[in-house]
């Protein structure tokens, strides 16, 4: 059972709501504990529109901003430096990925016996690996991985 304070907390998106519900788990809402279908499909509808309109508003913000002379974004985070620092931790990150780690010990393997990036990636997706940010494998990420495991 899965317990939500408030059903707009859990997503903005219908699909997922819905998706969560045909999937078998069963959640209440300590804000509508008696809410069924019709009632968390109004909801969620509603919470879907208030994430659009937010969405719409902070566009139009930031573009009056801009549009202001002020200048958006920190430049200071574009620097050589910077950008370094990010990729590796990036890398770091997905160096220390315990799926990432397993998937690189296959494709290695595979690698060894001249499989191609595609067999890698394909294989990799049939055995339920995926990328750290849960993405199916595709070549260039097989090619990122192995390149990972080298450096």
């Amino acid at each position: 059972m899965l317990l939500i304070a408030k059903l707009d907390r859990l997503t903005r998106n219908i699909a997922f709501i819905f998706t969560l519900k045909d999937s078998g788990v069963s959640f209440v809402c300590a804000d509508m504990p008696q809410a069924n279908t019709l009632t968390i499909g109004v909801m969620a509808s509603m919470a879907q529109n208030e994430r659009e309109l937010i969405s719409e508003r902070t566009r139009q913000a930031l573009a009056q901003k801009k549009k202001a002379g002020f200048q958006l974004g920190t430049p200071a985070n574009l620097t050589q430096a910077a950008t370094q620092r990010g990729l590796e931790v990036r890398q770091l990150n997905a160096r220390q990925h315990l799926n990432n780690r397993r998937a690189l010990a296959l494709a290695q393997s595979m690698r060894q016996v001249a499989q191609s990036w595609t067999t890698i990636a394909n294989t990799l997706n049939e055995h339920g690996f995926r990328t750290r940010r849960g993405k199916l494998f595709q070549a260039v990420q097989v090619q990122r991985l192995l390149k990972l495991g080298n450096g």
